[in-house]
Formats: C-alpha cells, structure tokens, sequence
C-alpha cells in the first residue's frame, strides 16, 4: 500500500506551485478540492486523511464523492467538474510516479465531465442595483467598508478574488478619480480608471481604515485580511437590508459573481461594444465575453430593426353560410 500524503503533499508544494507556476488562487483551489475529497474518504473508510492510501482513492470512491458534491453539498455540474479536474491532475501527475496502480489511475482519468447548461447571466435591474449600494450604514465604519467594497465590486466588475487581494500599493489617486491595478486571473494584470463617486467611497474606507499588518485594502472585524467568504457574508447581509428598499432582491439569488455581471452589462449598453467588455472584465477571449449578448436587448431590437420577414401571399378567410354549413352535416352529426 502507499501513502497518499508525501505525493499530495509534493503534486500541492511543489508541482504546483514550483514546477507550474501556478497562482495562489489556484493552489487554494484544488487544496480546497483535496480537504473535500479526504474528509468525505475519511467518514467512508473511517481512517485518519494522514492514513490513506493511494490504493483506497479508486474510481467507486471518487465517483461516491462526485455524487456527495451534487446531492448532499447542492454542487452546481460546472462546480462538480472543477473538483474532478483537480482530482484528474494529480492522477496524471502519479502516473509516473506510482506505476503499480496505472489500471486504477485510467479508470479514474476516464471519469466524464458532466454537461453544463448554459443559462442566462444573472445581474441586477438598476432599481435592485440602487437599493444595494445603499444598504450599508455610512455612519460606522463596518458600513463604510461594505459601501466600499460593494461600490468597487459593481463600477470594476471584479471577481472576489480580484477584490480581496487589492493591496493598498495597486490604488493610485489622480485628482478626483483613482486608477486600480487588478491582478487578475491566469497572472494577468490590467488597470482600470474609476469614477469619481469610487474613489469617494474608497477615499472614505481609507480615512477610518487604520493602521494594519496586512497590505490588503480590505480588512475583516479583527483586522485581517477579507476573505472570499466573508465578503460572500457581507454581501448576504446588505441584501437582506436592501429588501426593504427593493423587494425583488427577496427571492434573487446573489453572489459576488453578479455583481460583475451587472457591470458588464452595464458597460456593453454604455459602449455597443464587446471588446470592450472583454478588456474591463479581463477577458482573454471575446467568446467568453458573448455570454452578455443575450441579455442585452438592445442587440435584439437591433437585430429586428435590420431584419427583412418573408413576405406571406395577401389572403382573407370567408366563413361558410351557417345554414349551408347545417346542410353539409357540420353541426347534425
């Protein structure tokens, strides 16, 4: 039998992160995936993480965690499918290194990937948008710091990943607005020039910020760096307070991924252009970018606008006379 953790833990430190380059965001990510994983295998097989083996990860195990990821933890299939990716990646990676169990590392790498469906984006009305940003309390400093952070989620488009690690050294002022460089996914940078009313609000959060150990721009109660999930409880806390302004946010599911949403779209009715939503959201590709299309009705008034229909054969039905009708047994039989 062979121990899991000395190759787990050398695929995490050093494939990873040495060897491939890789981005915190993404080393925290299929670290994330592996508790999951060694947690569902321990209560299955009832032995310590430290205690696994490699030979105990076969494919009924991974697929019964699949299965627990959709039905118990209410995984989306794209959510279920990052986790198998992470999974397939360091099978490959064991591949050479633990050839005795090759068999069990190909059925495992001949997991599908489920299908996803590809439904509309969802985003915020302006009225919803509204009631949001003025949820926050601006007489407090928890208040001014929601309000910020909110405000910077919504005019940047930024994913939360992007909002949590802004550093203070990435703002830069310039008279009333503020330039921010975002250190974005795949380790690509690019700057964006906020309007005045940001960097107000970030000009606020700043004056009750304080001193701090951390660099990051935002900070939690105890004066640590936020994280991804306290900003998803942040986010859930203004929504509950902005019902009372906008009741539709009662039944609207949201994540920090639709604030860039609504800002995306934002930027396509305000520019036309996809390309230009491509470069603030920081697209790679304008096919990534497409997704917005659909919910842009102003393409589709477009769309009728330039569209020429068939023309049909001019033509005006002429009921029968209702007693002729009788006769014919339409209305005898």
């Amino acid at each position: 039998m062979t121990p899991l953790a000395p190759h787990l833990t050398n695929f995490l430190l050093e494939r990873l992160k040495n060897h491939r380059q890789a981005s915190p965001n993404t080393c925290e990510t299929y670290a994330y995936a592996f508790q999951l994983l060694l947690n569902f295998a321990s209560k299955q097989l009832k032995t310590a993480p430290s205690a696994l083996t490699i030979e105990q990860l076969n494919e009924r195990l991974i697929l019964d965690f699949l299965t627990h990821l959709q039905l118990d933890r209410l995984n989306s299939p794209r959510t279920r499918n990052s986790r198998l990716a992470a999974i397939k990646s360091f099978m490959r990676f064991l591949q050479y290194r633990v050839p005795t169990v090759l068999d069990q590392i190909n059925r495992i790498l001949a997991i599908p990937m489920q299908r996803t469906d590809r439904n509309l984006v969802r985003h915020l009305k302006r009225d919803e948008e509204q009631a949001l940003l003025d949820a926050p309390d601006p007489t407090t400093r928890i208040g001014i710091r929601d309000r910020a952070m909110l405000h910077l989620a919504l005019a940047g488009g930024l994913r939360v990943s992007e909002l949590v690690g802004i550093q203070m050294k990435d703002l830069r002022f310039d008279n009333s607005s503020v330039d921010l460089l975002v250190h974005g996914k795949g380790r690509k940078q690019r700057e964006l020039r906020l309007w005045k009313n940001v960097a107000q609000s970030i000009r606020a959060w700043l004056s009750v910020r304080g001193n701090a150990t951390v660099p990051e721009l935002f900070l939690n109660a105890q004066g640590n760096q936020m994280t991804r999930a306290g900003f998803e409880y942040v986010l859930e806390r203004c929504r509950k307070k902005a019902v009372k302004q906008c009741v539709s946010l009662a039944e609207k599911k949201l994540s920090p991924h639709v604030l860039r949403h609504t800002c995306a779209l934002s930027v396509l009715k305000a520019t036309g252009d996809l390309r230009q939503v491509a470069l603030w959201l920081g697209h790679e590709s304008t096919v990534t970018t497409e997704c917005y299309l659909q919910m842009d009705p102003m393409e589709k008034l477009q769309s009728i606008a330039e569209t020429v229909p068939t023309a049909l054969r001019p033509g005006k039905f002429k009921p029968s006379d209702r007693l002729i009708a009788m006769l014919r047994g339409d209305h005898i039989m």
